[in-house]
């Protein structure tokens, strides 16, 4: 109330509208117009008035596609440099361009390539930007790269822009020194990793804090590596470092994905007695996953009961849980529940909620309703992917439809799903299963002009289906092939 108060006592800070009339006097001396004179001014006012406009708006557009083609340019220059092996080289020789790209440009080219994982590619780009006349050093950027280079297995590399960060003069902090720790830790590469902990220990402003701990963590159960996990919780209780709510919830998740329900639920009981680490829907879907996952319906209904009444509200990812844990036990009914539930409360499904039910229907031979989902998906515009192809193969390969099956490879054709060597071992145990060896075999070539290599599942699949149709010369044939390819991989 005091601030409105205070602002109606000041002056307006906007303009008078100019449809507003202002009473005004005419200054003596000056004669009156005539109405003529007074028209013909007008009309020229008027003309000088669109004149002026009509040049403000060429130069506005004039500079607008400028400024497109400046980046239109900036882009093409990027494009072509980066589609030359010999980078440096033409570096060279465009010197006076490749300097001046725009500084929006080659940005957005770096953060493209980073969100998609492109490390090769996304170091070209930040070489590029490092050459800019008006490059300035930021350890923000450094980041993000050590990061990616990190999820993409490349701690050498990473370690080497953390050196780079160094000599530019950025200054190193506990988040630079946890991207390169995590780059470590991520391709399993410990004795490094745990030397950075040790190392940020006795480097000022580069205390290890809970994430630091949290990154490590997660790595060592990625391996199942639980006594250095112990070790390291050990480490951060002599370090004065609590837990989070994100270190517990990577702990229940993983003794809940190895079973180890017994640690997973003291874990739990932990976390509760935590006052300031409240569990959260994130803790919610690791301990259904861990139940249903398990078959342990049961346990998994009550885990979800004791969570809503908490106060904690389910999310799309835990309904999913659930329909997997249905569908996977055969609860047809309950998983129908599921379903109806999301429909009343407006749950937009996901790529993973149709893949799930689909898959459900496609296992019990219901393939009208399996068929109608994904129409409904596609409506939805939801797109489909190897997984979503992979249950209506499957599916009409138990039903022995190989024309439905030439359907989904028609719809492959006319779409830019990108298939992998899971999708082609199940289109070769679809037609193992029906007898088409012919279109079995086929499926190989297949393979080679996509540029998906046969692996040994491939090969397995193949022998197995030969040697139930009694076609032991064939089968032999490709023991052959998967003999040389088991000694090539042993070298």
């Amino acid at each position: 109330m005091d601030l409105v108060l205070s602002l109606s006592g000041t002056a307006s800070p906007f303009p008078p509208p100019s449809n507003r009339r202002l009473k005004t006097t005419k200054p003596a001396g000056i004669p009156t117009p005539s109405p003529q004179q007074t028209h013909a001014l007008t009309v020229q006012e008027k003309g000088s008035r669109n004149l002026d406009l009509n040049k403000l708006k060429e130069k506005e557009a004039r500079e607008r596609k400028e400024e497109t083609n400046r980046k239109i340019a900036s882009q093409k220059a990027i494009s072509i440099i980066l589609r030359r092996e010999a980078t440096k080289a033409v570096i060279e020789k465009k010197k006076g361009n490749s300097k001046k790209l725009l500084p929006r440009t080659v940005l957005e080219a770096l953060h493209e390539r980073i969100t998609a994982l492109r490390w090769e590619s996304a170091l070209k780009v930040f070489e590029l930007l490092r050459e800019q006349l008006w490059y300035k050093p930021y350890s923000g950027i450094y980041i993000k790269m050590i990061v990616m280079l990190g999820k993409c297995k490349q701690p050498e590399k990473a370690h080497s822009l953390f050196q780079m960060m160094i000599d530019e003069g950025c200054l190193v902090n506990t988040e630079s020194y946890t991207a390169l720790l995590s780059a470590y830790s991520r391709s399993g590469i410990f004795d490094k990793a745990f030397s950075l902990l040790e190392q940020m220990k006795n480097t000022p402003n580069c205390q290890p804090d809970v994430f630091t701990y949290s990154v490590l963590i997660k790595s060592c159960l990625q391996v199942y590596n639980f006594d250095k996990v112990q070790a390291l919780l050990a480490d951060m209780t002599s370090e004065g470092i609590k837990p989070n709510t994100i270190t517990y919830n990577t702990l229940i998740d993983a003794y809940g994905k190895a079973k180890r329900f017994a640690e997973m639920e003291s874990t739990l009981v932990e976390m509760l007695r935590q006052r300031d680490c409240k569990p959260d829907v994130w803790t919610m879907n690791s301990a259904l996953r861990a139940f249903g996952g398990s078959g342990q319906i049961d346990l998994m209904e009550k885990c979800y009961e004791k969570f809503q009444s908490s106060g904690i509200e389910p999310n799309i990812k835990s309904f999913n849980i659930l329909l997997d844990s249905y569908a996977k036990t055969g609860n047809y009914e309950k998983m129908s529940a599921v379903m109806e539930y999301m429909q009343k409360y407006h749950f937009q499904w996901t790529l993973v909620t149709y893949n799930i039910i689909i898959d459900a229907f496609g296992r019990v031979g219901d393939l009208k309703q399996m068929e109608f989902l994904f129409r409904l998906m596609q409506s939805d515009r939801i797109k489909p992917n190897c997984v979503t192809l992979c249950s209506l193969v499957r599916a009409y390969g138990q039903a022995g439809k190989a024309e439905k099956i030439e359907g989904v490879l028609r719809f492959i054709e006319n779409s830019d799903v990108t298939l992998d060597t899971v999708f082609f071992n199940c289109l070769v145990d679809a037609y193992g299963m029906m007898g088409c060896f012919t279109l079995m075999k086929g499926v190989l070539e297949m393979m080679e002009r996509m540029g998906c290599k046969p692996d040994k599942v491939t090969y397995r699949t193949m022998i197995k289906a030969y040697s139930l149709g009694g076609m032991s010369s064939h089968a032999k044939e490709i023991q052959n092939v998967l003999a040389s390819l088991e000694k090539i991989s042993s070298i």
